[in-house]
């Protein structure tokens, strides 16, 4: 029968078995046809053939080589489509003598030592291999193909197999000397043991192992470090290759990084087991590593340590690490430090006076738990310190401890407490003895006035310019004010100078914001609309938004454009006159005058705008002049100056305890968004984001799922009102917006207070800067802030570590006033039953601040975990801040 019928038909029995019964002319004289189906079919047609028709066709055309030569050359490169599995190939070699099969494996090795071919000739090759006896080929090829059959393995499962190999013996030495062979970390495992057995050479594979590991990632070679340990021995004589390994890896160590960067680094040098005179001459790589991030200078501390340990590290030295590692603020490393210092103070009493020295160097750390570890560190040496050495000791405690240490220092130095005579600017209380520094709260400026309207085209494009880059509202106010005059002057100039900053579209997102005055520009252009998957897009023609703010933004922007196409209106009355978006009304009772005169009325949103914006006053000549206006809008701008506008409304949740906040249960506690019924009139898309208007607010009060897109621009809509936009915003407020709140006017109540006591659990430093802004204002309520942390943090939903961070850093601006009065209201719940976790540092930072604002006036919790056994951080700082209270 012809091979190529049963080929078609798929019949790979019967390819087989007819391929068994003809000779070698008859099985060559088919091969043609074969070949030019092969070709015909190209890859489409192979992808439509069963399985079993690309076998017999794959195998018909194999047996049908007339040589062994042939064959080789054809399973090398002769196929370009195979199937997917390989018995096939087995399956037909077998029809042919062991002599043949013995040429083709001698054949196939010729070929891939020239050109490397498919890993599937292993597989036939080691088949022939096993079932002939012929000997393997070396190639690095086919060892490569070997090893990579026994990869697929556990450790143990790699040795076992290797075991049963009868080629391995033979093969194994052969591939310690490959360089290119792919190796795993189970298959050095395996030649450990291969090794101790006498199958390969152990000095091989150590050198085989310091190659592989030489160049790779610390990540990846330390699997295969660990695969092989060394012996005391090879230790030994392999320093030179372990010191050039960590000389690499110090230097990448010394570029820091994020802790996944420098932990794989780090746990290689600690698997080379340097000794202290292997690191001996990396010394001051080893001090450098002291300034970079945490993990990285406990390496070098680490390290540093047991150089000294071992008489390798000059005292010299250590005052330098002291120095760059005691007013570090991982208080972890601080810790360290001081150990140290006590070990090497009690290995070696004479130099007991230089250790106290560099443990005082403490003393000027910010944390008081850390002064006191080292003030403890001085009082156990002091007596093997000389006289001089005890001068030096009491000018440190002078000039850097903190006033809750001053009496014990006092005791223990003979000298009069640190800051006793210290001139603080502050007044002493002689009956008492105490001193109360001055506190030290930021300067703010004034009101920061924005700039006249734009006078220019070129103006206009600057400004534009601006927030499609950085969404500044002034810019904003500024650019969309400076269209409408412009356009009305010269639309054409308008048009060029826009050009350049038209260029670039801004992305699209789902609510409105201040970059889609793009769309105002555009079509003042008469420009193609900005595109949205593929089709034209114009927010401002499509009117879509979805917050409160985002629709009276959307308003704007839609009667702005209306303003230019109809050059009624010369100006718009909303521009800001104070960066918070501020008007001031003495200048919004002239524009309103203006336009009066222009015979003008203005644009309804716009003066909505402008209502929301002023600033009430009580300067009797603005007054009057609006009393005198008698246009429609300059009636309702004088009745909202006389009735004082928007009122204010409170934001405290029902069941608060107002009259003491620390009293509040755990909880998340979120502010009450105002309600709509105080009968303002105002349009419904401009009284929607005050509250006086039901749609688009959510059944909780707030604007619900789209809080996510609260915008600095939402501050400038209501800037006397900074409570209930930071109700309305709830959780979204960012670092930006709360920096604008803080500024913005208006009471700050139980909402800007919430925003505050959860970013500082969040975002450091602008919580911390915001609390100081509304201390400066004299807006902070201690108390209520207090009352809102503790519920926080007993809720678990702030980090009680990040909060005293946030209150530290905010101490250590000066404002321990400031910060006291949150902590002595904050301090009796967070103590009260278990004391929750930080009370230590709450408590240190209490001392602190207690000690330089002279606080006085006994705390029961304090007094109650003072009282408690122990030696803890808590149990310790609670009785210094009782003693300092009394």
């Amino acid at each position: 029968m012809r091979l190529m019928t049963l080929a078609e038909a798929g019949d790979v029995p019967g390819v087989l078995q007819a391929l068994g019964e003809l000779g070698a002319e008859q099985r060559a004289a088919q091969l043609p046809e074969l070949d030019a189906r092969y070709e015909e079919l190209g890859f489409p047609g192979w992808l439509e053939l069963t399985v079993e028709q690309r076998v017999a066709l794959a195998g018909a055309r194999l047996g049908c080589q007339p040589t062994s030569e042939a064959a080789a050359r054809h399973l090398h490169h002769g196929g370009r489509y195979v199937p997917p599995n390989d018995d096939w190939m087995v399956d037909v070699v077998e029809l042919f003598p062991v002599a043949w099969r013995t040429e083709l494996v001698a054949r196939l090795d010729e070929q891939v030592r020239e050109r490397s071919g498919s890993q599937r000739l292993h597989l036939v090759v080691d088949h022939i291999v096993r079932t002939t006896g012929c000997p393997m080929p070396e190639s690095d090829y086919f060892l490569s193909g070997w090893l990579s059959s026994h990869h697929r393995a556990t450790s143990e499962g790699v040795l076992e197999r290797l075991r049963e190999d009868p080629l391995a013996p033979k093969l194994l030495p052969l591939v310690l000397e490959r360089s290119s062979l792919p190796f795993t970390p189970q298959l050095l495992s395996a030649l450990c043991a291969f090794a101790a057995e006498g199958t390969v050479d152990r000095a091989a594979l150590v050198r085989r192992t310091f190659a592989i590991v030489a160049d790779a990632h610390p990540t990846a070679a330390l699997p295969y470090w660990q695969a092989v340990p060394l012996t005391g021995d090879e230790h030994a004589r392999t320093a030179p290759e372990r010191t050039a390994l960590a000389e690499k890896l110090l230097t990448r160590l010394l570029g820091d990084g994020a802790p996944k960067t420098v932990t794989p680094v780090m746990t290689f040098l600690r698997a080379l087991a340097l000794t202290p005179a292997e690191q001996a001459p990396f010394l001051r790589d080893h001090v450098a590593l002291l300034d970079l991030s945490s993990p990285v200078a406990a390496y070098g501390q680490e390290v540093l340590r047991e150089l000294d340990e071992a008489g390798l590290l000059e005292e010299d030295v250590l005052s330098e690490a002291c120095e760059r590692v005691l007013l570090r603020p991982e208080k972890k490393l601080v810790r360290a430090q001081l150990s140290w210092l006590d070990r090497v103070a009690r290995r070696e009493p004479a130099r007991a006076g230089r250790i106290s020295v560099c443990a005082a160097l403490a003393f000027g750390h910010p944390d008081v738990s850390v002064q006191e570890r080292a003030l403890t560190l001085v009082a156990r040496h002091l007596k093997n310190a000389g006289d001089p050495v005890r001068a030096r000791l009491r000018a440190a405690a002078a000039a850097s401890l903190g006033p809750a240490l001053a009496a014990r220092a006092a005791e223990l130095l003979g000298a009069e407490a640190p800051g006793a005579e210290r001139d603080t600017g502050a007044e002493r209380d002689t009956g008492a003895e105490r001193v109360s520094e001055a506190e030290v709260l930021p300067h703010l400026p004034g009101l920061r006035p924005v700039p006249g309207p734009v006078g220019t085209a070129v103006e206009v494009a600057q400004e534009l310019a601006v927030v499609l880059a950085d969404d500044d509202v002034v810019a904003f106010e500024r650019a969309l004010d400076g269209l409408v005059r412009q356009a009305r002057l010269d639309r054409e100039a308008l048009s060029r100078a826009l050009e350049p900053v038209m260029r670039r579209a801004p992305g699209v997102h789902r609510d409105c914001g201040q970059s889609d005055l793009y769309d105002v520009a555009a079509a003042v252009r008469g420009d193609e609309p900005r595109r949205l998957y593929g089709r034209p897009h114009r927010r401002v023609s499509h009117g879509e938004a979805i917050s409160p703010p985002g629709k009276l933004l959307m308003a704007r922007l839609i009667e702005a454009l209306d303003v230019i196409e109809s050059g009624a209106q010369p100006f718009l009355l909303a521009l800001p006159t104070h960066v918070t978006g501020a008007v001031d009304a003495g200048v919004l009772v002239e524009r309103v005058a203006e336009l009066e005169r222009a015979r003008v009325e203005p644009a309804p949103v716009d003066l909505a705008q402008a209502l929301l914006r002023v600033t009430l006053t009580s300067d009797e000549r603005v007054l009057r002049a609006a009393g005198g206006l008698r246009s429609e809008a300059g009636r309702r701008l004088a009745r909202w100056l006389r009735e004082g506008g928007l009122p204010h409304q409170d934001s405290t949740p029902e069941k608060w305890p107002v009259a003491d906040p620390t009293d509040a249960p755990p909880g998340l506690w979120e502010p009450v968004s105002p309600g709509p019924d105080h009968g303002v009139p105002l349009p419904p898309v401009a009284a929607a984001v005050c509250g006086t208007y039901e749609r688009g607010r959510s059944p909780g009060g707030g604007y619900s799922l789209y809080d996510a897109y609260a915008a600095p621009y939402w501050v400038a809509q209501l800037p006397h009102h900074r409570d209930e936009v930071a109700a309305y915003a709830k959780s979204c407020v960012d670092g930006r917006m709360l920096a604008l709140l803080a500024e913005a006017g208006g009471p700050a109540g139980y909402a800007l207070h919430w925003q505050i006591a959860c970013r500082l659990g969040e975002d450091r430093d602008s919580a911390v800067d915001a609390l100081l802004v509304l201390a400066v204002q004299g807006q902070l309520d201690g108390r209520l802030l207090a009352g809102q942390l503790q519920a926080l943090i007993r809720n678990r939903s702030s980090s009680p570590k990040r909060v005293v961070d946030a209150l530290r850093a905010a101490a250590g601006t000066g404002a321990y006033a400031t910060v006291w009065s949150v902590l002595e209201a904050a301090l009796p719940a967070l103590l009260r039953g278990t004391p929750v976790r930080e009370a230590g540092a709450f408590l240190a930072l209490a001392v602190e601040c207690a000690s330089r604002c002279a606080a006085e006036g006994p705390i029961p919790e304090v007094e109650v975990v003072a009282a408690r056994t122990g030696s803890s951080q808590t149990v310790k700082h609670a009785r210094l801040l009782r003693d300092v209270l009394r």
